[in-house]
């Protein structure tokens, strides 16, 4: 098998190009534009392109955002998930990743479960809003086929909870609604009513996971933890389905604990990683609180997508909260 990426051809890099983020000035339809930009960073820094690789629907992808609208009643619901105020001072300077030799995966993932469970599941209403504020460390894909860059920056998102309402992301100066759409919610699409349904049973949640992503990607063991990391990053599931989350990743072959890391907030954590065709993604938590702090992909061996040790996507999750209407912060509600 090989172990490297295949490397792009002539036609997929004129692609690329082509999908290259437009200037703000543009007058390129909202839902068109990043559909482009997010299949762009999807395809460059995933980049295990063998076979159908999965598809990345809008609702889930968009590029994190925010900006305030009028004000009005603000459910203060705000949940643990390892804010800035939850993990002490932001700086530079944090130690590099160290690969643990101590407790496995299974053991850590399981302690994240047990402290995940015990959150309380917030009370919320079909026409509310999951709003994400991240942050979004520098990140690129260098070598001959790179080139790509991001600025430090932050990005927050509004996504209707049952999934009627139009999204709403704020990122790069540029406010953007987003239709819904008619396709039904899945593990690609979710929602916030999607993933309340979803089974409990690590083990039968894992099943569907493998079942629903058959085909995607070039291995189904990486493209499960990608799922699962999707769904933990990009939106918000209720405390008994995300533990369920986390002991569904015990079970995936190659899943390894990273004793220290840092997240795009220059957070301290540790995390808990699988590595791919010279890639570590990791999931970042708080060492005390077990809270998920974001996660990052870090080259452990120089392909054409980047050179050993640098790190090709790196985003740290702030705060989530629940607003009643997109554009409204918790902030907002005093």
């Amino acid at each position: 098998m090989n172990a490297e990426p295949p490397r792009p051809t002539p036609a997929e890099r004129e692609e690329l190009a082509r999908l290259l983020p437009v200037p703000a000035d543009r007058d390129l339809p909202g839902r068109r534009h990043q559909l482009l930009k997010d299949h762009l960073m999807r395809e460059v820094r995933q980049h295990t392109t063998t076979g159908r690789t999965a598809s990345r629907p809008l609702r889930r992808r968009l590029a994190l955002a925010a900006v305030p609208l009028a004000a009005g009643a603000v459910a203060a619901v705000v949940l643990a998930t390892g804010s800035l105020s939850d993990n002490g001072p932001v700086g530079a300077g944090s130690p590099g990743p160290t690969v643990a030799s101590g407790p496995s995966a299974a053991v850590l993932l399981d302690r994240i479960a047990v402290a995940a469970a015990s959150r309380p599941a917030p009370t919320i209403r079909d026409d509310q809003y999951v709003h994400i504020v991240s942050e979004v460390a520098p990140t690129r894909v260098s070598g001959p086929n790179g080139g790509l860059s991001d600025k430090p920056h932050t990005r927050q998102i509004w996504l209707s909870v049952d999934g009627s309402g139009p999204a709403l992301l704020w990122e790069y100066g540029t406010r953007q609604f987003v239709d819904g759409g008619d396709s039904a919610p899945s593990l690609n699409d979710p929602t916030y009513r999607y993933l309340e349904s979803l089974p409990t049973d690590p083990g039968g949640l894992l099943t569907k996971i493998y079942d629903e992503t058959e085909g995607m990607g070039s291995d189904p063991h990486e493209q499960a933890f990608t799922t699962i990391g999707d769904l933990l990053g990009e939106q918000l599931a209720p405390p008994k389905v995300s533990a369920a989350l986390y002991r569904a990743a015990a079970k995936i072959p190659g899943v390894t604990v990273v004793d220290r890391t840092t997240d795009a907030a220059g957070r301290d954590g540790v995390a808990v990683a699988r590595v791919y065709k010279g890639k570590r993604t990791e999931w970042i938590f708080n060492k005390d609180s077990l809270h998920f702090l974001g996660q990052r992909s870090v080259m452990v061996e120089g392909t054409v997508w980047g050179e050993k040790g640098e790190v090709i996507d790196d985003i740290a999750v702030l705060s989530r909260t629940v607003t009643d209407k997109p554009g409204q912060t918790s902030a907002q509600a005093g």
